[in-house]
Formats: C-alpha cells, structure tokens, sequence
C-alpha cells in the first residue's frame, strides 16, 4: 500500500539546530537582556528572520528572560542560554525552556551535561585540540571564539581537517560588513553580539540592527543587497 503522507523528520536537538542554522545562521546574542524587554526583542529577531537567539547568563534573571522567549515566539525558533560555565546550568536552562547551550570555553562536563538532558552544544573553540576534544565529547557546532584574534587564516585551516558536516561559527567582532573573508574561509554562520544588541536598546533598534545583518549576509553570499 502506498501512501502520500510525509512524516516530519525525528526530533532531535541537533536536527532542531540545523533546521533553524539552515534557516538563518545567525545567532542572535542577547547580553544583558532583561524578563521585560525579552519577548519584545524576541519577537523583533523573529520578524527579521532569525532562528536562534541565546541570553548569555550573566545577564539579569537570565533565566527568567529563557522562559519569557520561549512563550512568546513559535517552535521553530531556537532558544538558549550563553556563558552556560557550570554543568548544573544545563538544569535550570533546560527547566526554563531553553534547548541550546553555548559557552565560552569547552568544558567537557558542560557539553556531555547538555547532551544527556538532550540540549544542543556550541562550546567556545580556540584551539584545533579544544574543537577536537568537544566533537568526541559531543558538541553539535563549534564557536570560533574570540573570531578577531583568530582570523579568517585559522578558519581556513580548520575547515580543511574539521568534517564539513560541523558548523564552524565564528564570535567576536562580527558585522554586517565583515562576513565574507569568514564565509570564504569556510565559515558556517555566526555569533553576533554588541553590532546586533546592546544593553538598553529598544525593540526597534534591534529589528534595525537584525535586518542590517540580513542585507550583509545576503551580500556576503554573493547576492544583492
């Protein structure tokens, strides 16, 4: 018996990640957010084509502000914590509603806590031997961090003995006018910080700032702008 009916695809964190990384990948980093402003932004990224947003947790009631972006835009937008230092971090992000766990370094207990609370991982990456050790402990993308200090030549290297199948993103001084030399190197996408969002900015700025990074990704891309 044949049937037209197509199941969606399993569920899982990591298939979650690529489909909104394939979407847009560009995550939006929300330093300094607060329970009030959240869903507000939130939905500014999402009308600006954003996937992925996180709130690094030192912020204000970081977790509280998980929970408000996570009410308040679809599923199909990714929401996750930043700076997560601590492996008992991936509890509360996880009970907030969180499902994406991003650090600054490559703590091997932070990406396998993530792992078995079925959360996906970007870990910080500095070094080939730090973006080897989190692949086999299990993170999902690695975060090129700082990408000033690295450049783009250390993308390039890396791309050519990391599995293509591992999105290298890199964090770090990125704007809108700077992601080529990345993406030609073999960069999958980015981390934005300070250029997307800054603590106190109203909703419409960061709608401004969010399509800004859409025409420069678009251009980067070799599209018109």
């Amino acid at each position: 018996m044949s049937s037209d009916l197509t199941l969606p695809a399993p569920y899982t964190p990591h298939a979650a990640l690529m489909r909104a990384f394939d979407a847009c990948p560009l995550i939006a980093i929300m330093r300094g957010i607060t329970p009030a402003e959240a869903a507000d932004h939130g939905r500014a990224l999402y009308e600006a084509g954003f996937r992925i947003v996180e709130v690094p947790l030192n912020s204000p009631e970081p977790f509280d502000s998980i929970a408000e972006l996570r009410r308040a835009l679809p599923d199909d937008m990714i929401v996750g914590a930043g700076t997560v230092l601590r492996a008992e971090y991936v509890d509360r992000v996880q009970d907030a509603g969180g499902a994406l766990i991003v650090m600054p370094h490559s703590d091997a207990a932070v990406i396998r806590r993530a792992r078995e609370r079925g959360l996906a991982s970007a870990p910080g990456v500095a070094t080939p031997t730090e973006a080897f050790a989190a692949l086999t402990n299990g993170a999902d993308v690695l975060k090129m961090f700082p990408a000033e200090q690295l450049g783009v030549s250390v993308v390039k290297a890396w791309r050519a003995v990391i599995d293509r199948a591992v999105p290298l993103i890199p964090v770090g001084g990125i704007a809108p006018d700077n992601m080529r030399p990345f993406l030609d190197a073999g960069a999958n996408g980015f981390g934005l910080g300070s250029a997307l969002y800054r603590p106190g900015q109203s909703a419409d700025a960061t709608a401004a700032n969010a399509r800004a990074f859409q025409v420069g990704l678009r251009a980067a891309r070799g599209g018109a702008a």
